[in-house]
């Protein structure tokens, strides 16, 4: 069955569970099971065989341990234990105090993780986790909802990297431009500037950071978002009370030192941000024969070991400021198993979302879904509309945006040649911005678990409470890709999908003023 429609079953069925019972593990074990059934053909032992190595491959594979997804772990479980000690030492306290004083409005707050998410650019793992920890204290004492800040870090982290060169996403992008364009022997553009003219063509990103702002700027709350926000507002309570776990709760609930300071918080941020950063420079620069450059560098790094060592550090930092603080409440033990079990869930989702991504990468849904491209005719004109939308399915359905890449940039490349080298920018560009929006909207996608778990939010609320805002972005990127192909103007085309972004915020903010009114 790899490689027909019924490749298209665990995918779909995971999403259907998830939207109807909410219960994300049981959707995404049910997925798996139903996927390996399918790939062994109702074989019961071959498919229990199956996913077991599925998951031993996570943490072991034939070659050795996978070091990669080890780091990522345990990096989490550090991200877990630096909150608590920050949090039990006072200075997450002190630092809320603080901004209490210079964030004077609800609005402040949502915008300090807007720009933040815009200014680390570097890697949408990092982006998700470092803005998380700075601005939540903030936008908590804001009474801004976990879910509306995991939105504002989910849909600033990967818009931003994938359209920023010097990152570990465009360095990613540059190296398989690099790659299409030596196979297909096309020699009109170098792979770094190639990179650059695709950025104007990527609408959904543009439109996604646009929204964020405006957001930002005039409180559009939509869907359940609102429901999130009036909590918030009304009874101070960030987090949904019946959803946050025991782990959760002893973590925020910790006996408070009153000796900390604003540095028992900002020292762990500052070392992690630095020790990370210099961590994917070092890694890069031992991974590159010849000379090293900043762009050659972050192409070759090693991004979850250099958050491990980042992660370390900060967390070794964070607990020698806490030792020294008098007048300890709780003691460092009880802070490494709140901070290790604080963690556990996203760890359990993130673990279940590389298993159903690797089963469907088996089962080769996005093989079958490329293969659509090629068997039915379009008018060329509108390839980049095409192309969005099939990549935009094709990453909510296997979670994966760089998966989406490395299957879609190819064919993208090779069916825009035979018609006009001209193509081959806009066209690979709109892959890119579908990747994206679908990894806006899957709940198995790394970087959106990442973000919930950034920003402290219940990873279903912050799945549910951002598809409104990505459907919008996407509808605008979908107008702007029509405008491409009918005009051929980029600039236009780009114009109107940002036009498109403010007239349905001004549609919104007028609904919800009547609603107001007729209250």
């Amino acid at each position: 069955m790899e490689g027909t429609i019924y490749s298209l079953i665990p995918a779909i069925l995971m999403l259907v569970l998830v939207l109807f019972t909410r219960k994300l593990l049981l959707s995404l074990g049910t997925g798996i099971i139903v996927g390996a059934l399918l790939v062994h053909d109702f074989h019961v032992l071959n498919s229990v065989e199956q996913i077991w190595l599925v998951f031993r491959d996570i943490f072991y594979t034939t070659d050795g341990w996978n070091v990669g997804s080890i780091y990522l772990l345990v990096f989490l479980l550090l991200l877990g234990i630096m909150t608590v000690f920050m949090t039990a030492s006072g200075g997450s306290k002190s630092f809320g105090d603080w901004a209490i004083g210079k964030v004077k409005t609800r609005r402040g707050a949502q915008l300090i993780p807007s720009f933040l998410g815009v200014l680390i650019f570097i890697d949408d793992y990092f982006n998700s986790l470092a803005v998380g920890q700075i601005a939540r204290p903030i936008t908590d004492r804001n009474k801004v909802s976990r879910a509306k800040l995991a939105y504002f870090i989910d849909s600033t982290s990967a818009p931003i990297t994938v359209i920023t060169p010097i990152s570990s996403w465009g360095a990613y992008i540059i190296g398989t431009i690099g790659t299409i364009f030596v196979s297909l022997q096309i020699n009109e553009y170098q792979p770094l500037e190639a990179f650059v003219k695709m950025i104007p063509f990527n609408f959904y990103a543009f439109a996604a950071l646009l929204l964020v702002f405006l957001v930002a700027v005039f409180n559009i709350n939509i869907g359940s978002m609102k429901r999130h926000e009036q909590r918030a507002l009304e009874t101070g309570q960030v987090l949904d009370p019946n959803k946050r776990s025991k782990a959760m709760m002893a973590k925020e609930n910790g006996l408070v030192n009153q000796n900390g300071t604003i540095y028992h918080l900002l020292i762990p941020i500052g070392i992690l941000i630095i020790a990370t950063i210099a961590a994917m420079l070092i890694t890069g620069k031992m991974a590159v024969e010849g000379e090293a450059t900043i762009l050659s560098m972050f192409e070759n790094t090693n991004v979850n070991l250099s958050l491990f060592i980042g992660g370390l550090l900060s967390v070794v930092v964070a607990a020698c400021l806490y030792i020294l603080l008098p007048g300890r409440k709780i003691s460092v033990l009880k802070v490494l198993k709140d901070g290790s079990l604080s963690m556990l869930p996203a760890i359990y989702i993130l673990v279940l979302a590389w298993m159903i991504g690797s089963i469907i990468e088996t089962i080769d849904t996005g093989g079958y879904l490329a293969s659509l491209v090629d068997k039915y005719s379009f008018n060329v004109d509108y390839l980049a509309l095409l192309l969005f939308l099939l990549a935009g399915f094709m990453a909510l359905a296997t979670g994966t945006s760089w998966g989406t890449f490395g299957i879609m940039l190819p064919i993208a490349a090779q069916i825009a040649v035979i018609y006009d080298v001209e193509l081959v920018l806009p066209a690979m560009s709109a892959v890119l911005a579908g990747a994206v929006f679908g990894d806006h909207c899957s709940p198995i996608s790394d970087t959106s678990i990442l973000s919930s778990t950034g920003a402290g939010s219940d990873h279903m609320d912050h799945v549910m409470t951002q598809l409104p805002y990505a459907f919008i972005s996407a509808l605008a990127a979908g107008i702007g890709y029509f405008i491409l192909g009918f005009t051929g103007s980029p600039s236009s085309a780009l114009i109107l999908t940002m036009l498109a972004v403010v007239i349905i915020v001004i549609i919104f903010r007028s609904i919800g003023k009547k609603n107001i009114v007729e209250k």
